[in-house]
């Protein structure tokens, strides 16, 4: 074979081969870019987002309630359809001072790859029409549990008409876990950012410390004049500030037991 030829075989081959595109990463950067996700919002305004997953709990909801009352704090619940279901009262309690109240599944069921999409619609649409049928409005915003998500899930909640909304990865207080009332604090406090979307818990089995915790957390952050919202409100608030990732995975992440 010539010089010419093998020349312009190996060209035709390099042709061929760049003519296919790499295969796209599904990671964090691939979800927020096209809006389907949101772990935190990029934004000049002093707001931070408290969110409190698998409520409603009254023991521990109510006093959270206060407390919010207390420093005129706005905050986002991701409630289960079937707590909703035997604390309606709570629920009400939430949406009249002014709270967000989000979908977080019926029954906690983490999304791994082998569920089907008829479980997380399922799942998604009874916690939904507990909500409706109790508050007369579709919410708008869902979390996955543990933070699990797939394709699936992410295309799944976005027909039924949500976004998917994780956490700030250095806001990730690991109060399901109990593990200390001080370690919760220092972990919003010492870490405390523009367009944080912080992840609490007002249901924790035996436990109070995120209650605790929480006085501290809205009485220093008050001080430095953070604006209590809620995701909504936050959202609303994004301007073209990069998002600055710092740690975590761009993946399924652990949340809760």
């Amino acid at each position: 074979m010539s010089i010419s030829k093998r020349g312009l075989l190996l060209l035709l081959m390099f042709v061929f081969l760049v003519g296919f595109s790499a295969p796209i990463k599904k990671d964090r950067f691939f979800y927020e870019k096209r809006g389907e996700i949101v772990w935190e919002v990029p934004t000049e305004d002093k707001k931070i987002a408290l969110t409190f997953d698998d409520g409603p709990y009254p023991k521990t909801t109510e006093v959270i309630l206060d407390l919010l009352q207390k420093y005129n704090a706005k905050a986002t619940f991701f409630v289960l359809g079937n707590k909703v279901k035997l604390y309606p009262e709570t629920i009400k309690r939430e949406i009249a001072e002014g709270h967000e109240v989000a979908n977080h599944t019926f029954n906690h069921v983490y999304f791994l790859k082998s569920i089907s999409q008829a479980t997380i619609r399922d799942e998604i649409v009874k916690t939904e029409n507990a909500l409706e049928a109790l508050t007369g409005k579709k919410p708008l915003l869902f979390r996955p549990p543990g933070g699990y998500y797939n394709e699936n899930s992410i295309q799944v909640a976005k027909t039924l008409g949500y976004t998917t909304i994780m956490w700030s990865w250095h806001q990730d207080t690991n109060d399901w876990r109990s593990p200390g009332v001080n370690k919760i604090v220092n972990k919003v406090l010492n870490n405390a950012r523009n367009g944080d979307i912080v992840l609490l818990h007002d249901y924790i089995p035996g436990s109070q410390q995120t209650v605790k915790a929480l006085e501290t957390i809205l009485y220093e952050l008050d001080k430095r004049g953070f604006q209590f919202v809620t995701v909504t409100e936050l959202m609303k608030s994004m301007t073209s500030v990069e998002s600055k990732v710092d740690d975590g995975s761009d993946g399924s992440i652990l949340e809760s037991p």
